[in-house]
């Protein structure tokens, strides 16, 4: 019993992603939030459960701008069941690499790194969930492709554990 508990904590701790920003500070093309998504941009995306299955396809409309020193970045969700969601992003650059947000449904303050092509952002959300919301987590990251396109895999778990993964392509027009 002891082996076969060693056996599944091993795979477990095997199983988590070590990558890191950092990891990414030599990719190119450089990816900087606050210059990617200055203005409109569009995105397509899908919800997958733990099995792996799609569960749910959207499509949405982003816009940022600053006000002051902050960028505000207004997102507009349309997902294929018919719901729609909207969410305001206040991100602040705190130095070169890490940024810091803020959105209604954010629980405390999102943290983000930037290093190369690859942008970081971890969060806590409250999602509708049967009538009522739930708080999940999400480790989020974007990598940037051209000047144009650049993709999201998001992988969001509730007490450490996976339940869904979230990717996302998106252009910039």
């Amino acid at each position: 019993m002891k082996y076969l508990l060693l056996l599944v904590v091993s795979l477990f701790i095997g199983g988590c992603s070590n990558m890191k920003p950092e990891d990414y500070k030599n990719t190119k093309p450089e990816i900087k939030i606050e210059e990617y998504f200055l203005g409109n941009v569009k995105a397509w995306g899908i919800f997958q459960g733990r099995s792996g299955a799609v569960k749910r396809q959207f499509t949405a409309t982003m816009n940022g701008s600053f006000e002051g020193e902050d960028f505000i970045l207004n997102e507009n969700f349309n997902w294929s069941d018919g719901e729609k969601q909207n969410r305001k992003w206040t991100i602040k650059k705190i130095s070169n690499n890490s940024y810091e947000g803020r959105a209604s449904d954010v629980i405390g303050v999102a943290k983000g790194m930037s290093y190369g092509s690859a942008f970081k952002f971890e969060y806590n959300l409250l999602i509708p969930y049967k009538d009522k919301k739930i708080k999940v987590r999400f480790d989020d990251w974007i990598f940037k492709q051209d000047e144009e396109v650049a993709i999201n895999r998001a992988i969001v778990t509730k007490f450490g554990f996976k339940v869904g993964e979230l990717t996302v392509f998106f252009l910039k027009n």
